[in-house]
């Protein structure tokens, strides 16, 4: 049995419920999971409340690190001990243990601990296909950032550092800025003390940066497109602050034909080769020290609404994760 947190209906983080779930033991091409921590992510919300609607009930969480317990037949890159870690579907992470397919769970190399290992495949891995799977970027390019102090928005700044990239950041306090620039960003805006898409024109002479990547959504949406230079590409790839909503395609040939695109992590950890390969480039920058895992919170899995109120809150910095 496996003491694990999971939901019954959508809704806040008062829906989530601790009960003791059996684990069993691994199928054809699974493995037994036994969790050291676990990661929270903007994910966990939207599926919390029903913004990515689910089948209930579910046990929650995408993201966590451990020791494999048991493999299933057909699995070849894991054993018995090793050490390993994953951000993947089917949602289930927040749980002492597990059973769950293997081609998506990622060996930990020693020099990871397990905190860092939760705390940095789901972020770890978006920032690496922002950086280098959806669209060209080399030295010399200039980002826009938005949420730059949070999980992703941390390893964003030092993975664009040790790219030779300037990444302009935003932030919702000085002291958010500041921690941003500590990791790396070349600049940031605090969004609260003015016109932040001016500032950005500001910044780059008036031609606008190469690439947005926004995961704020609808607050931010429109000002990303002013921040754009022509032909730029715009990557939105969440929606903290909900949803965009629709908007008239023309908008981007009079804006500079601008370009935008959606995409998802797990598109682009769908095949089990390219989600190792990712993992390992990830785990790379974590070893060499060019990118370091900061973990601003620790919650014990009981405290999984506690947790969420303060992401929700916006009361982080950098990465959350409980502690089994």
């Amino acid at each position: 049995m496996a003491l694990t947190a999971i939901i019954e209906a959508h809704g806040g983080p008062e829906q989530f419920k601790l009960v003791d779930l059996p684990v069993g033991e691994p199928g054809a091409g699974e493995v037994r999971i036994a969790h050291k921590a676990v990661g929270l992510n903007f994910i966990d919300v939207y599926q919390r409340t029903g913004l990515y609607p689910m089948q209930l009930p579910h046990a929650m969480g995408m993201e966590a690190a451990g020791i494999i317990e048991a493999v299933g037949e057909g699995v070849t890159h894991l054993k018995v001990g090793d050490r390993a870690a994953y951000a993947c579907q089917p949602p289930g992470a927040y749980t002492q243990a597990r059973v769950m397919p293997a081609a998506q769970v990622c060996p930990l190399p020693e020099g990871i601990s397990f905190e860092e290992g939760a705390a940095m495949m789901l972020k770890g891995l978006t920032v690496e296909y922002l950086f280098h799977r959806t669209t060209p970027l080399k030295a010399g390019d200039t980002v826009l950032f938005h949420a730059a102090a949070g999980g992703v928005g941390l390893l964003a700044c030092q993975w664009a550092r040790s790219e030779g990239i300037t990444l302009i950041g935003t932030a919702g306090t000085d002291e958010k800025c500041q921690l941003a620039k500590d990791h790396g960003a070349t600049h940031c805006l605090n969004y609260r003390s003015g016109d932040w898409a001016a500032q950005v024109q500001e910044l780059t002479g008036g031609k606008g940066v190469d690439v947005v990547m926004d995961a704020v959504g609808n607050d931010t949406f429109e000002g990303s497109l002013d921040s754009l230079k022509p032909l730029g590409m715009m990557i939105s790839f969440g929606n903290a602050s909900g949803p965009v909503p629709p908007f008239d395609v023309g908008l981007l040939g009079k804006k500079g034909s601008l370009k935008i695109t959606r995409p998802t992590l797990f598109t682009h950890i769908g095949e089990h080769e390219t989600c190792q390969a990712m993992a390992r480039h990830l785990a790379e920058k974590v070893l060499s020290g060019d990118v370091k895992i900061n973990i601003g919170q620790r919650f014990a899995l009981g405290d999984v609404a506690k947790a969420h109120e303060a992401l929700e809150a916006r009361q982080t910095t950098g990465s959350t994760v409980l502690e089994i």
